[in-house]
């Protein structure tokens, strides 16, 4: 698994990513990681949900091998989006819709 750098939340002051995180909570997961991973197929599912609601959790389960946050910074490289979090097996991607914008996140 290739990763290149993408912390979490780069590009995101603390002031949007705690807004994200805000919103986030009331989120249920839309994705669940299993054992096959990461997938084209599935990245291609996470990338059009991420243009329609742009703030989505995913749920790594317990047979997933890989890490949860290798998991994120893959999804955020091949999405082009952002990680907002990532606690226990959970994660939380943001990317901002060029179509349907319905975050507005607090200036920087």
């Amino acid at each position: 698994m290739i990763i290149i750098n993408n912390k979490i939340g780069d590009n995101m002051t603390s002031k949007q990513r705690a807004y994200l995180k805000s919103l986030a909570m009331k989120l249920d997961p839309v994705f669940n990681v299993g054992k096959a991973s990461i997938t084209p197929e599935f990245t291609t599912a996470i990338a059009e949900v991420l243009e329609t609601r742009e703030l989505i959790k995913i749920a790594v389960l317990k047979n997933c091998l890989d890490e949860p946050k290798e998991i994120a910074k893959v999804l955020a490289e091949r999405t082009h989006s952002q990680v907002v979090q990532v606690i226990g097996k959970k994660i939380v991607l943001y990317k901002e819709s060029k179509d349907n914008k319905k975050i507005e996140l607090p200036k920087k």
